[in-house]
């Protein structure tokens, strides 16, 4: 999946170990920073189009994977033997998700909307027996003794917290539903991520601590008859996966 995503990924990797040889005060540092976010951004671009069709336009999505991607090249350090992609991976991803987080809200009208909606509602149906006629905005406000700029807020504020049904009818023949247009997430992407980001974590950990996880999802073996092959007791066993464990989850950006 990863050489799809950067068609040469040996020498984009040359770019970031040169990068990183490079002392702060070097003229080169810069250009090298430059062409080395060049020469990642199509993974960038790949997973910022992972997120697309969620609420937020691809354009965003891309310029905050691309942030993700420039803090990934400089927090990136090759010496502590983990691969440029498997840091990058779950550095842009967070950076993702940190924009959903920030960005989405609870649909919760404001108390003084609500309130305004209400006396809009009321003034315009005794508005229309009165007049014999759809009131205007400057009669409703009239009405109620407030300005037109704040009908017009309770109106669009009405409008923009309301929420419409994924079971909306779509389409021509009205046979579709709103939510069938929605692109689905396809988890295969996801998989072929966490394999990518799983090596270089993996390699993070201790000889013990990856022989235990080898032993445990691999060898399909029990706490117990792990503690027989390393030679600790099976509380040992359970704690040190358990630190195992959630090194990789600070690994893979979890």
């Amino acid at each position: 999946m990863q050489n799809s995503v950067v068609a040469d990924t040996a020498a984009a990797s040359e770019l970031i170990e040169a990068l990183a040889r490079t002392a702060p005060g070097d003229p080169a540092r810069a250009r090298r920073r430059e062409r080395a976010i060049e020469a990642w951004l199509p993974l960038a671009q790949h997973l910022a189009r992972r997120y697309h069709g969620r609420g937020e336009p691809l354009g965003d999505l891309t310029q905050v994977a691309t942030v993700g991607l420039i803090k990934a090249v400089d927090r990136f350090e090759p010496d502590r033997g983990v691969e440029f992609s498997g840091f990058a991976v779950p550095t842009i991803i967070g950076e993702i998700k940190r924009h959903f987080r920030d960005r989405t809200w609870f649909i919760k009208v404001p108390r003084r909307l609500q309130e305004l909606r209400l006396q809009i509602t009321a003034a315009n149906n005794e508005l229309t027996h009165t007049l014999g006629r759809a009131p205007t905005v400057a009669d409703v406000a009239d009405h109620l003794g407030t300005t037109e700029e704040e009908v017009l807020e309770g109106l669009e504020g009405a409008r923009a917290y309301s929420a419409t049904s994924l079971s909306t009818p779509a389409g021509e023949d009205g046979q579709g539903e709103l939510g069938d247009t929605f692109g689905s997430e396809d988890h295969g992407y996801e998989l072929a991520e966490l394999r990518v980001a799983l090596g270089p974590a993996l390699a993070a950990l201790d000889e013990r601590e990856q022989r235990i996880l080898s032993l445990r999802f691999y060898g399909n073996l029990t706490q117990s008859e792990i503690a027989t092959h390393v030679g600790v007791s099976q509380m040992h066993v359970s704690r040190l996966l358990t630190k195992a464990l959630a090194k990789l989850r600070t690994h893979l950006g979890g």
